[in-house]
């Protein structure tokens, strides 16, 4: 008895003497970070594109791609990397969001956006917003600050009062091109013209070569995905919706699943397209059910709803998608799509046209 009491002194001894040099569990590796940004799809081609404008949406990718890569690298989070891309493109009066976005029938702006962060599962999503200057910042205050998913109208601006968000006059978002292309298409449509917004600048005397360029890319929905150091992933989309659109008309963009998802069990995706196609098919929600119930890489799975089920019924438009391994893909089937992405580590790489890798 006394010997095996003994033994077992022994061994706790040796035990505990050993644990004493034990190493530390090694830590969760890290990611490197990635992002991949769109700005609107459609009939986007070298011959309708002048270089002064071509430059133009090519700097304003490049800003935006730096202004998520910058917070990525500083080790942010991929929700902020996102929110801060979008808030770049809003400003950007080239794409069809914030201060870029075009005109519904009645002559106003009315904007739309949503974000989803992949580790919680939360989302935000707005629509109808004509006060809030960054409705992506809108989007994440829903996800964020309020028990709800989606506002919108009257509501959805009052709540980003509420907040502390900045507000603007509506003329704030007025740019002459995407007024021309409004008033356009009503003449084509033989509807009424409203008046000129109040606040708007007095209407040019002559269209200048700018106003000129074909405004033809009129899935012009911004976008980003992002993956962090952390592993997670997040999605945000911003838009003006459809030029000349009547009756409130709502989009795929602030639309859970339709225009945009995220989550780390499978992806992260924004899209930008002929929105009621987008909603019917939940494109983005079942990109990332293919990547997780089927175990398709993300290009493949990309492909196939955009090129494959889409392209049939004319569903115009494109996507951009991440995962938490780090694919990255983009995926459209109209003759052109603005975009970017960038891995740590990699260069940039920024494209407009079809023939581009």
């Amino acid at each position: 008895m006394h010997r095996l009491r003994n033994s077992l002194i022994l061994v706790a001894t040796i035990v505990m003497s050993t644990s004493a040099f034990a190493q530390p569990p090694a830590p969760s590796p890290q990611h490197k970070w990635a992002v991949v940004i769109h700005g609107g799809a459609g009939v986007i081609e070298r011959s309708s594109m002048s270089p002064e404008a071509e430059k133009g949406y090519r700097a304003g990718m490049a800003a935006a791609l730096h202004a998520a890569t910058s917070i990525l690298d500083r080790g942010g989070s991929s929700v902020d990397a996102v929110e801060a891309a979008i808030r770049i493109l809003e400003d950007d009066p080239l794409f069809n969001a914030g201060r870029g976005a075009v005109f519904a029938a009645d002559g106003t702006n009315q904007l739309d956006a949503a974000i989803m962060d992949g580790k919680t599962m939360t989302a935000g999503a707005v629509a109808d917003v004509t006060t809030t200057r960054h409705p992506i910042s809108l989007a994440r205050a829903v996800m964020e600050k309020s028990p709800h998913v989606m506002l919108v109208g009257p509501g959805a601006d009052a709540f980003a009062r509420s907040v502390g968000l900045e507000q603007v006059p509506p003329s704030f978002f007025f740019t002459e091109r995407r007024w021309q292309s409004l008033v356009r298409e009503l003449q084509r449509e033989h509807l009424p013209i409203p008046p000129r917004p109040a606040g708007a600048p007095p209407a040019p005397t002559h269209e200048s070569a700018f106003f000129e360029t074909p405004d033809n890319h009129k899935y012009g929905t911004v976008g980003v995905v992002a993956l962090d150091r952390a592993g997670n992933v997040a999605a945000g989309t911003s838009t003006g919706g459809l030029t000349a659109k009547r009756w409130d008309r709502v989009g795929d963009s602030p639309i859970i699943g339709a225009g945009t998802y995220a989550s780390n069990q499978s992806c992260a995706v924004s899209g930008t397209g002929i929105g009621e196609y987008f909603i019917r098919f939940t494109v983005a929600r079942t990109i990332c059910a293919l990547v997780q119930y089927k175990g398709m890489t993300l290009q493949a799975a990309a492909d196939l709803v955009i090129q494959q089920q889409l392209v049939p019924i004319h569903g115009d438009g494109g996507v951009i998608a991440i995962a938490p391994d780090g694919q990255m893909a983009w995926s459209f089937n109209t003759p052109g799509m603005f975009r970017a992405r960038m891995t740590e580590g990699g260069k940039a790489q920024i494209g407009i046209y079809r023939d581009e890798p």
